[in-house]
């Protein structure tokens, strides 16, 4: 009887025939400066510039490329237009290329900087605090060496005293002796070809940072090119305008180049005629944006702001607006006249902003064949602060109104009445 094994493929090349480099290639290929795959369904995503923002965008910890975020905004704030900057901030860091539509460069060189690392103040304070705690130490016990400082000094020099002759003792023992000792084998010389050290260092290198933080009061920083204008013509119909101008851009970059489309106040009467609210010329122009983010699936974004006191949001041009976008936000601030738990007070955790607004989320970009999508719900409030933009969790304070209740006076047996 034979014990071969049976059913065994043969290989069709030798063992020491390299791999291809295309599958090599395919696995490790590295990603864009700022772009790192879902953790839901790997599609690349990009960071908004506001991490708690990210959070938020349907699992992506991100937004998904080729897609777009309307933020409406009710009142007079300003509060979708401070996300803008973080979000055109983001790709200036991220060498990305930042199309503004509608406005100048003033507008640019009103980005915020970034937030200084607090690493090496932390640093500092621990090895600070390190000193301080070894000469507590020193302090304690440096007396004890000194003569006629009491009891505990005479005790501690003879201790020293009895360490002195015992070391002396062994040294001479092991002098005298003779000890076997083994010498162990050198090591083997590392190889440090080119090839080799780039995979020694290639663990080492820490990976580009995702998102960053940044500082209202700071300004950024701006490389020539890194934002392209692109203005709205005082025409009846500025938006064909626009669209030519992205796609000359789109047609000239690298493909690599990884684009940032902010489009801000849509139909605000500051920045476009009024004739341009006429829906013969805006539903032409919201799908051909949203073909151009398809098209680009891996190279271009889009986010732009709405003010829903101008253009309510029950009208069905706005309707419209929300259909054609991939997610839709809104935010809606508290009035000046509100009553709101200020920052360590009960309705919230010690350190933490007072919200200044609610914020809606209507509909986010679909991450799985599952479902998704769907609004989120009205819990989430929002504040700005001057370095960052917080959304977290809302829930009322309790009501101050009723102590005796909430103490629980009053419900004993002696006021119950027959």
């Amino acid at each position: 009887m034979s014990f071969r094994k049976r059913n065994i493929p043969l290989p069709s090349t030798s063992p020491n025939t390299p791999e291809p480099a295309s599958s090599k290639s395919s696995f490790g290929s590295t990603q864009a400066p700022g772009v790192r795959p879902s953790p839901l369904d790997g599609r690349p995503t990009t960071s908004t510039g506001t991490q708690t923002l990210d959070d938020l965008l349907g699992g992506h910890a991100g937004l998904p490329l080729g897609n777009s975020l309307l933020i409406e905004e009710n009142g007079t704030t300003d509060f979708a237009g401070a996300l803008l900057r973080f979000y055109a901030a983001e790709g200036v860091v991220q060498g990305h290329k930042v199309h503004v539509v509608g406005l100048g460069e003033g507008w640019g060189r009103e980005l915020p900087g970034l937030t200084g690392s607090s690493d090496g103040d932390s640093g500092k304070r621990g090895a600070t605090k390190g000193d301080k705690e070894r000469m507590k130490i020193a302090w304690r016990y440096e007396r004890l060496g000194e003569a006629g400082s009491g009891s505990r000094g005479g005790i501690a020099l003879s201790l020293l005293a009895f360490m002195n002759i015992y070391k002396t003792m062994t040294f001479n023992i092991s002098k005298s002796c003779s000890l076997l000792t083994y010498t162990a084998p050198p090591k083997p010389t590392p190889d440090r070809s080119p090839n080799q050290a780039t995979q020694d260092q290639s663990p080492t290198t820490p990976p580009p940072a995702f998102s960053h933080t940044f500082d209202l009061t700071k300004r950024l920083s701006l490389a020539p090119n890194s934002l392209n204008y692109i203005p709205a013509p005082s025409i009846s119909n500025p938006l064909p305008t626009i669209i030519t101008s992205l796609q000359q851009s789109l047609r000239t970059s690298p493909p690599q180049t990884l684009h940032r489309l902010l489009i801000p106040s849509l139909l605000s009467p500051l920045l476009y005629p009024p004739s341009s609210t006429h829906p013969t010329f805006l539903l032409p122009f919201l799908h051909t944006l949203r073909a151009l983010l398809r098209t680009h699936p891996n190279q271009l974004s889009l986010i732009l702001t709405f003010p829903l006191s101008l253009h309510p949001r029950s009208s069905g041009l706005v309707r419209w607006i929300e259909t054609l976008a991939d997610g839709v936000l809104e935010l809606a601030p508290f009035p000046h006249s509100i009553d709101v738990a200020p920052t360590g007070s009960k309705g919230g955790k010690r350190g933490e902003e007072a919200p200044q607004g609610i914020l809606k989320v209507h509909k986010v970009p679909v991450v799985t064949e599952k479902g998704g999508g769907g609004g989120g719900g009205d819990d989430w409030a929002f504040s700005l602060s001057r370095r960052r933009f917080v959304v977290r969790m809302f829930s009322l304070p309790p009501v101050d109104g009723d102590v005796e209740a909430q103490k629980g006076e009053g419900s004993g047996k002696g006021d119950m009445e027959f």
